[in-house]
């Protein structure tokens, strides 16, 4: 950690001190915008270890991969979906919430809890209440691998 660092560190100013700015070896850099007030002074730290400030070219974008990977998916999914034969995982998810939290079907009493209506209990096996934990789980059976 350079000298800088470390002072702004132990004067409090230093606003946000990343986790990545806590391994070492590091090369930092920070840099104090001048003009306001000493408890508002906004400050801008930057890392560059493996994986931490490493920019990526312009336009350079990853393929998909893992869990935002669109996959086949089962006829009961598929219904639910609106007719996509292919949806990431992340994506089903996000449709299964969007229809939970549009219909208000999250138990009143423990949020935690989703009451399914007919359409929940297709894909999720037949199940009047699931817990938010699950959701993930149950979906599982209809993506093939």
């Amino acid at each position: 950690m350079s000298a800088t660092a470390a002072a702004a560190i132990r004067s409090g100013k230093l606003l946000a001190y990343p986790a990545a700015l806590r391994r070492a070896p590091l090369a930092v850099s920070v840099r104090m915008l001048r003009g306001a007030a000493p408890a508002a002074r906004a400050v801008r730290a930057e890392a560059t270890a493996e994986g931490v400030g490493k920019a990526k070219g312009p336009g350079k974008k990853r393929a998909a991969s893992g869990i935002t990977k669109p996959k086949p998916i089962s006829p009961e999914l598929r219904e639910f979906a609106g007719g996509a034969a292919e949806l990431p995982r992340t994506e089903a998810i996000k449709l299964v919430w969007a229809h939970i939290k549009g219909n208000n079907l999250q138990d009143p009493n423990n949020k935690k809890i989703i009451i399914c209506d007919d359409k929940l209990k297709k894909i999720f096996g037949g199940r009047d209440r699931v817990g938010f934990l699950e959701i993930s789980g149950l979906l599982n059976p209809h993506f093939q691998k």
